[in-house]
This record gives structure tokens, C-alpha cells and sequence, in this order.
């Protein structure tokens, strides 16, 4: 006898229970795609600011969010800007990319900012260097006029022309929390997992001081004579000694004295001195490390009688129980790719 046929009810049900199960396989790709938009494709956050006002405020957000955040930061504070500046520029880059250095957009647009090669902001090149990208915002913001006293979405809308010109204010708040850190105005509010990114070759002092002249720049940070010892061996890196020469035709007052770095055994740790009645340098500088913990491989950063860990989320910025002097120190692992 031949099987008889579903029923037309029977059909609808089948058909809506396909439905079903593609529109669920759809929603969960499009999750997926959104959090690798969000977080670079590198996990979930791994960093959380805190308010320093006790007043219960915080954001997670991933390492690769945050050290993009920290160069925008630095850039900031390097040309001089006022906090204020540097939370609108946070503020926008959270709204365009997440704090991410995407290489797509709308049209041409690319980058922390999405800015475009067309509108002359730059070469594709030049818009993918997040302390350029930075850097040209800065200069932009800077030709507002009164931009400090103009609402945040206003001042950022002046620089970046958008078609939501509203949307920046949402912002705004995760923007203060990250700008009081990175700047160093609020103390041992920054926190990483820090784990070791696998994809980093070059670690160690060399690589912590070539990222610190790459986002504050030789004005701020004089990359001079550091040297190396450990194993009876002392050495200096070929950009330590062209850093030395360049140096010497651009004799400057800094912000801060040059590093100096010493190894023992598998670990390095490099200091950044800070001068008296500086903290909010300080501050900075020790927030900017862990920000960068992952890519620097940096194990340990203390300053002012506190100490950060790399996996020690559950106690961050512990007391040393001293206010040793010295200046900021951050621990790496040993220098590797070189």
C-alpha cells in the first residue's frame, strides 16, 4: 500500500519548524559576527576600569580595546591636550569602531575613527596607525572652537561629520571612566587579565620602550643608554644607540626621565623614573603598561606602594606595603625575537 502523503497541516508544521531552526542558526551567526566585530576576534573583555569616585561606575572591555585606548590616551597627553580632549577622541572611537582597528567601513572608511583616505585624512596606511589616526584627530579637535565647552556629541560631530551626529553621546560615560584612567587622574582603577598574546614575537625591554616612544613620542619619552644586563652579559639594542644619536640634536626638558632596564634570569624589569609631585604621570604611565600587558608580555607593574599582576584580577592593584621610590617599574618576560 503507497505511504500516504503529509497532510497540507502536517506541511505548514514542517515547514515552520525549518524556518524555525534556520532563523536560530542565523541569530547565532550574527551574534558571532558581532563579537568579533566587537572584540577583534580575541575573546571576550579582559580589562575593567573603575570609577575612582567610589561611586560603583565600571566597563569591561578586551585588551586589544583597551591598549587602542591607551594609545589614544597617550597621543593625547603627548600634544599636550586636556582631559576633556582626550574623552571626546575615546568617545568617538568607542562609537566607530568599538576601539578596534578595523580595516572596513562605510565606503573608504577605516580605523579607530573611520576616517577616510578620500576626505583627506590620510593614506590607508597612515588611517591604519592607531597613533596616527589619533594623532589627526587631535589636530582636527584642536580647530574646534570652545570645543571643551561644547556637549561631547557636538565637539566630536565638528571633527568627524557623521551621519548620526547624536551618537556619540551614549559614550560619553565609559569615555570619562577610561579617560580618568589612562590619563592618570584616578589611581589603580585600570585592570587586565594580562594574558600573553601567542601572536607576539618581540618581547621584552626593547619592545616595552619601542611602544612607549611609538605612543607618547620622543618628547614626552627619551628612549636613551638603557642597558640590558643579566647572564654576565650586558647589551644594547641597535635602536637604543640610533635612539641615543637622534637624542643628542633634540636635547629636551621631558615629562619624564629615561627608562633604564635591568634582566635577571627569564624576566626583565624597566623603570620609568617620575618625577617629584608627579603622580598624575605616573599614574599614566603604570596604567598605559597594563593596558599593554598582553601584546608586551608584562608580568608586573607597581608604582606609588601598589602592585598589578598579569592573572590576578581577583586583587587588583594590591598594597606593597611600601612606597618604594623609583618611579614605575614594569616586569616582562625575557626578551625573545630579537
Amino acid at each position: 500500500m503507497p505511504e500516504q502523503s503529509p497532510t497540507p497541516k502536517k506541511r505548514r508544521r514542517g515547514r515552520l519548524f525549518r524556518f524555525s531552526a534556520a532563523f536560530v542558526v542565523l541569530l547565532a551567526v550574527a551574534g558571532y559576527l558581532v563579537v568579533q566585530y566587537v572584540t577583534g576576534g580575541r575573546g571576550g573583555p579582559g580589562c575593567k576600569v573603575v570609577s575612582g569616585k567610589d561611586d560603583g561606575q565600571e566597563f569591561e572591555f578586551t585588551q586589544e580595546q583597551t591598549m587602542n585606548a591607551a594609545t589614544i590616551a597617550a597621543v593625547g597627553t603627548g600634544r599636550g591636550m586636556p582631559e576633556r580632549a582626550v574623552t571626546i577622541a575615546l568617545a568617538t572611537a568607542i562609537q566607530e569602531s568599538q576601539l578596534v582597528n578595523i580595516t572596513h567601513g562605510d565606503r573608504d572608511s577605516l580605523g579607530l575613527f573611520q576616517q577616510r583616505p578620500s576626505q583627506g585624512w590620510g593614506t590607508e596606511k597612515q588611517i591604519m596607525d592607531p597613533t596616527y589616526a589619533a594623532s589627526v584627530f587631535y589636530e582636527h579637535l584642536a580647530k574646534v572652537d570652545d570645543y571643551q565647552q561644547l556637549p561631547l556629541t557636538v565637539a566630536a560631530q565638528r571633527v568627524q561629520r557623521s551621519g548620526y551626529p547624536e551618537a556619540y553621546a551614549k559614550h560619553e560615560p565609559d569615555a570619562t571612566l577610561l579617560s580618568a584612567a589612562l590619563t592618570g587622574q584616578s589611581a589603580a582603577t585600570l585592570t587586565c587579565q594580562g594574558l600573553p598574546d601567542t601572536t607576539v614575537t618581540t618581547t621584552g625591554p626593547d619592545a616595552v620602550r619601542a611602544a612607549l616612544v611609538r605612543d607618547f613620542g620622543r618628547e614626552v619619552l627619551k628612549e636613551t643608554g638603557a642597558e640590558v644586563t643579566g647572564g654576565g652579559t650586558t647589551s644594547k639594542s641597535t635602536s637604543e644607540s640610533k635612539a641615543k644619536a637622534e637624542s643628542k640634536s633634540k636635547d629636551k626638558s621631558t615629562a619624564t626621565p629615561s627608562p633604564s632596564a635591568s634582566a635577571t634570569g627569564g624576566s626583565s624589569t624597566v623603570t620609568l623614573p617620575v618625577r617629584s609631585g608627579s603622580t598624575k604621570t605616573g599614574w599614566q604611565l603604570a596604567h598605559w603598561a597594563v593596558a599593554n600587558s598582553s601584546a608586551l608580555h608584562i608580568d608586573r607593574v607597581s608604582y606609588a606602594g601598589r602592585e598589578w599582576a598579569a592573572g590576578s584580577a581577583n586583587d587588583p592593584w594590591h598594597s606593597t606595603g611600601t612606597k618604594a621610590a623609583g618611579g614605575v617599574r614594569i616586569q616582562t618576560e625575557g626578551p625573545t625575537g630579537q
